[in-house]
């Protein structure tokens, strides 16, 4: 099977968002304003965060599951993520500490996943719920923080902070729980 399928091309077209999301707050402030900027960042962050949902979807309705994608999806998960981290980052919108335990987190298990699945214990480091709980948590903190303003009564900044700050409780708590499940196939 071809790696460029419609669900692995659409997992690619996430990777090309990235940029997007980054760009748009470079754009002079007399081509898009402060608030536009702001909206066009989350909707393209939300467009990505739809083709996370969307790929898998189709991988599994068209029956075109694959290693590439496989191994693809995640990395442009965190990619998506963490591009935007960073994004928020610049803008004073997260606290670093909360940016780098999330993009450290990512990093870490990232590398603990690769190692496993080199001594055949991939199955020990799969995703757990608690990891799924923190990916929505982000998932729905990151276009709030991008937003920033108020939406529907809605102090988007406020809440979005809360959220991402929760998220990076969970981040410290699955990264424990991953390196639990991985330390009994650690030594040998």
């Amino acid at each position: 099977m071809t790696p460029l399928n419609v669900p692995n091309l659409i997992t690619l077209s996430r990777i090309v968002l990235i940029p997007l999301i980054v760009g748009v707050f470079y754009l002079p402030d007399d081509m898009l304003s402060y608030v536009g900027k702001n909206v066009t960042a989350t909707a393209i962050f939300i467009i990505a965060a739809i083709t996370d949902w969307l790929d898998g979807y189709l991988a599994r309705t068209l029956k075109q599951m694959s290693a590439f994608g496989a191994f693809l999806d995640p990395v442009a998960d965190k990619l998506v993520v963490v591009g935007a981290l960073i994004v928020l980052l610049t803008l004073g919108r997260v606290e670093m500490v909360v940016a780098l335990i999330i993009i450290g987190r990512e990093i870490a298990i990232s590398a603990l996943r690769e190692w496993m699945a080199m001594v055949g214990q991939s199955k020990n480091v799969a995703v757990a719920f608690i990891g799924k709980v923190k990916t929505v948590g982000q998932m729905i903190a990151v276009p709030l923080l991008l937003f920033e303003d108020e939406l529907l009564g809605i102090n988007c900044q406020a809440l979005g902070t809360v959220l991402i700050n929760v998220a990076a409780v969970l981040t410290v708590v699955s990264m424990l729980y991953y390196l639990r499940k991985a330390l009994p196939h650690t030594t040998g």
